[in-house]
């Protein structure tokens, strides 16, 4: 608790964070460095919020610039490109393949944290949307954690990359492109590789690590869902048409389209509709 409280006067020296405000709860869980304190926190939070006891605090402090989340010294972040491929055959593969998702989870809860953070004045179901989310990434990471464990490693025993945080740097000033290319582009993108991960892992006989994968990938769904329906409600705000909106975004951001295949079922369970599949599907071919 002591280190807690040392956290918090430090970040914001001149206010008492009331434990009801839901921005410095959410900003308690971004900068804790230590994975298993970050998932606590957040457990705590969600909690919190359940019973009523966190709310957004209109006298909270403006969000600070945004910068690296609370992480641990390792893994080393490395380019993508950087990052070794690893086939599935042995156990070692194996960790590194669930070791990089455990990352992306990881990466996952701060982003959440990060919505609730720093977009203000959002009705009280967008904050609720996003803990949930985060308590979800959080449970992720856990049982990805224990998996890795069985498999002798460790959280930070290989090299990841920072591709999700910093679309999150990109994207920390507009809360339309925030929505549109996080969740429903880099998270999406789970989406339409989980399944192909899952049938090689059949293949190699890991039943354990499929059964997880299993539980992320269903309850990816909704998160993409909450990513669609604030994106919508802010070119609803913004007079936008969504469609269009979302191309514009992943030209301005991205410069093309995301690659396909594309999950097709999954992503119209998680708000795209069909026209906007079959426009992504277009454009995937000639980009």
């Amino acid at each position: 608790m002591e280190n807690d409280v040392g956290v918090r006067l430090r970040l914001t020296p001149t206010y008492t964070c009331r434990m009801t405000d839901l921005h410095q709860a959410a900003r308690r869980c971004l900068d804790a460095t230590d994975p298993a304190q970050k998932v606590r926190l957040t457990r705590e939070a969600w909690n919190a919020l359940l019973a009523g006891e966190l709310q957004p605090d209109p006298a909270s402090p403006p969000p600070e610039p945004i910068g690296a989340p609370g992480r641990p010294e390792r893994p080393l972040l490395v380019h993508a490109s950087k990052v070794p491929s690893r086939g599935l055959g042995t156990s070692e593969g194996r960790a590194a393949l669930v070791h990089a998702v455990a990352h992306i989870e990881f990466n996952a809860i701060n982003l959440a944290w990060d919505a609730v953070y720093r977009f203000r004045g959002k009705p009280e179901a967008y904050y609720r949307d996003w803990a949930s989310c985060a308590h979800d990434e959080a449970r992720h990471f856990d049982m990805l954690s224990g998996r890795l464990a069985e498999l002798g490693h460790a959280y930070g025993d290989f090299d990841a990359h920072n591709g999700l945080w910093e679309m999150a740097e990109k994207t920390a000033h507009h809360d339309t492109a925030r929505m549109a290319l996080v969740p429903r582009v880099l998270e999406a993108r789970g989406l339409d590789v989980t399944p192909g991960i899952i049938e090689r892992l059949r293949g190699a006989g890991d039943e354990r690590t499929i059964a997880i994968l299993e539980v992320i990938l269903r309850e990816e769904v909704a998160h993409v869902a909450a990513g669609t329906r604030w994106f919508r409600h802010c070119c609803e705000r913004d007079g936008l048409e969504p469609r269009q909106a979302f191309l514009d975004l992943l030209r301005d951001y991205m410069g093309r389209v995301p690659r396909g295949p594309f999950n097709r079922a999954a992503r119209l369970e998680a708000g795209f509709d069909a026209e906007e599949m079959d426009r992504l599907a277009e454009l995937a071919l000639t980009d």
